[in-house]
């Protein structure tokens, strides 16, 4: 990438003024425009300039001019002098050119950025050091009831950027909290659509995970000009895997009918959180998962395999979140316990918990609280020796809406209907 490319972002990423502004060969800036016209059948300027996030002036200008020249493409027709209206077609000898081209990459979409300009990217708003307080924490977390020493623990953890364990018994919350940690992270970050190593694409942008903030989008071009639509503006994103978890999915995945890579989880998730749910359930073991990442978690930099053979190395600018209900010593040694830094205890609710939790999930169903029900259900924990969970008065309650439903009947929380709840939710008790 240009040097002056990567000054544009400190800032903001300021559109492209040139074609070398773009940091990509002026040949595949040319094939990309020429497969966005063939894919589409005809093209206004204005039209190709939108579909691949190209400024018109000074560049998508000059690579339409060059493939008229090249007799790759041509003008159909247009609207007097306004170039952006007019209208391109491929030639016979364009589309030829296409097919070869399709038969090494079938990429169309938003022109990538390069690498490095990438890994700029994501160095520039990096995950650690990020203004976590008390509340901040607070903010995160007000909904749910947690205790003060897990806020104080919490805080650091997230605060530092690093790798943390989140383990207990089930039912507690853990992914529930996971969750709520992304919302602490402050700020926005920008993703790429795809990303150019050599010229292999990585696609980036994955509309299930980032959500696109137009809005912010256009008030820093209101604040700052034109800026970079091969960027897009996103909440700090959040991905999360579970038992489906495989080593697969840790790499590039190349698209063998399109000819390009889509990129691994773990790139998805760089500016933001990645959560390994129910870790120790996956088909990998646990020991393999951090040999993988050993290097990763360390220097905060991935090594990703081409079909060629050719290593390309990605930031890995990720705060992972390991959630497990095993006990953390049985999955791994020593040495992998202290390269995940932090180890946050998520235990079962005291009594007092216990009946805020459920007061609060009252609240939040529509359902009268009563306390003494809460009190002769508490009753029954003893008697029959049964742990309490955090989950169990929102799963109990879903269970006394749904007879209620059934019998055509008010909602009411009474014995009745929390003996049914109990019947039909618990096992032993």
């Amino acid at each position: 990438m240009a040097e002056n490319q990567t000054a544009r972002f400190h800032a903001v990423p300021l559109a492209p003024t040139s074609i070398e502004d773009t940091g990509l060969p002026s040949n595949y800036l040319a094939d990309l425009t020429l497969k966005a016209i063939h894919h589409s059948g005809r093209l206004t300027a204005g039209e190709a300039a939108a579909y691949l996030k190209l400024p018109y002036a000074n560049v998508l200008e000059l690579l339409l001019k060059g493939l008229v020249s090249d007799k790759l493409c041509e003008v159909t027709h247009g609207t007097g002098y306004m170039a952006t209206t007019w209208t391109y077609e491929a030639t016979e000898r364009g589309r030829t050119r296409v097919a070869d081209i399709m038969s090494r990459d079938s990429y169309v979409g938003p022109a990538p950025v390069s690498l490095q300009y990438y890994n700029d990217i994501v160095r520039c708003q990096t995950v650690q050091f990020g203004r976590v307080t008390p509340d901040v924490v607070e903010r995160a977390f007000q909904d749910l009831v947690i205790d003060d020493l897990f806020r104080l623990q919490i805080g650091p953890a997230v605060s530092s950027g690093k790798s943390m364990f989140l383990y207990g018994p089930p039912g507690n919350g853990k992914t529930s909290i996971a969750e709520r940690i992304v919302n602490m992270l402050a700020g926005k970050v920008w993703i790429p659509y795809a990303v150019l190593t050599g010229f292999e694409v990585m696609t980036i942008f994955d509309a299930a995970v980032h959500k696109y903030r137009e809005d912010a989008f256009e008030s820093l071009c209101q604040r700052h000009g034109s800026l970079d639509e091969r960027l897009c503006v996103c909440d700090r994103p959040m991905v999360m895997t579970g038992g489906e978890l495989t080593f697969q999915s840790l790499d590039l995945m190349y698209d063998e009918r399109n000819r390009f890579y889509t990129s691994p989880l773990q790139v998805k998730a760089n500016g933001g959180l990645l959560l390994i749910d129910d870790f120790g359930r996956q088909r990998v073991s646990p020991r393999d998962l951090l040999n993988r990442w050993i290097v990763p978690l360390e220097k905060r930099m991935d090594f990703l395999n081409l079909r060629s053979g050719k290593q390309i190395a990605v930031p890995f600018d990720v705060l992972v979140v390991f959630s497990t209900n095993l006990e953390p010593r049985d999955l791994v040694d020593e040495a992998f316990l202290r390269r995940i830094r932090y180890k946050v205890a998520v235990g079962d609710p005291t009594e007092k918990q216990y009946r805020d939790i459920f007061r609060a999930c009252c609240q939040a169903k529509g359902v009268p609280f009563r306390q003494e029900m809460v009190d002769w259900l508490l009753e029954r924990y003893k008697r029959d020796g049964f742990p309490l969970r955090s989950c169990h008065p929102r799963d109990l309650l879903e269970q006394i809406l749904d007879r209620a439903r059934y019998m055509g009947k008010p909602v009411a929380l009474d014995e009745e209907s929390v003996e049914y709840a109990c019947k039909t939710y618990f096992v032993k008790l």
